[in-house]
């Protein structure tokens, strides 16, 4: 059960249904960011990407969303979907182009990106331009995702450096494949980002302060409710 309390003194209630509905079209093509992850927990590195993911390429929005059943990762050793949306929710609710979907966290079935991309698409009937955001590092493993090519061809990704990828490491591990893929990848640097969800949940288990590593209502929420906890 996640604490109430921490989530009522950050989120007006009476606007959820206007700041976390997706964004609507209207007479003009929205040009959207779809941000991926497991978000266990979201942190500020995150939300500068979006951030200047969203500067940098004019998007009209950023959708934050939280993976339900990832098949690349062992769902046992994910905290529950419902925290990690409700941590989403904390982090960006005083940002107005930023929003949160429940479609892969609602979804009983395993999350391939490709699919994500296919529903959005549909539910605007094509009048979308959407990017992918994501870091650096997912982009090594790019091939072995579902329908790799489709994706690509329908959702260029926006791959924001993480500590320990640099962009050369890449065209050096990638070899034959680097080509093909970069032309339909824009990279993304983010300075001085050494923040991971590992790093602050070996930070929590290890009793170490997280304070400015992610947002304070999220910092309460994931005290309040013991998790990553050993």
């Amino acid at each position: 059960m996640c604490d109430a309390a921490v989530v009522d003194k950050y989120i007006p209630w009476g606007r959820i249904s206007m700041s976390f509905l997706l964004p609507k079209a209207g007479n003009k093509e929205l040009t959207m960011g779809l941000m991926g992850g497991t978000f266990d927990p979201i942190h500020i590195g995150h939300l500068v990407t979006a951030e200047e993911a969203r500067q940098q390429f004019k998007l009209d929005h950023v959708v934050f969303m939280p993976a339900g059943n990832p098949p690349h990762k062992d769902e046992a050793a994910i905290t529950p979907a419902e925290h990690r949306y409700l941590m989403n929710m904390l982090a960006v609710v005083d940002n107005p182009y930023f929003t949160v979907s429940r479609l892969e966290i609602d979804s009983q079935q395993p999350c391939y990106t490709i699919d994500t991309v296919r529903r959005f698409y549909d539910l605007y009937n094509g009048n979308l331009k959407l990017f992918f955001i994501t870091g650096a590092d997912a982009i090594l493993d790019i091939t072995s995702w579902k329908d790799y090519k489709e994706l690509l061809a329908s959702c260029p990704f926006i791959a924001a450096s993480r500590p320990g990828y640099s962009f050369d490491k890449l065209k050096i591990i990638m070899g034959s494949a680097f080509a093909e893929v970069m032309q339909r990848v824009h990279l993304l640097e983010i300075p001085a980002m050494a923040i991971s969800s590992t790093f602050i949940r070996r930070r929590v288990a290890e009793n170490r302060t997280i304070r400015y590593l992610t947002p304070e209502s999220v910092e309460q929420y994931i005290y309040k409710n013991n998790l990553y906890i050993r």
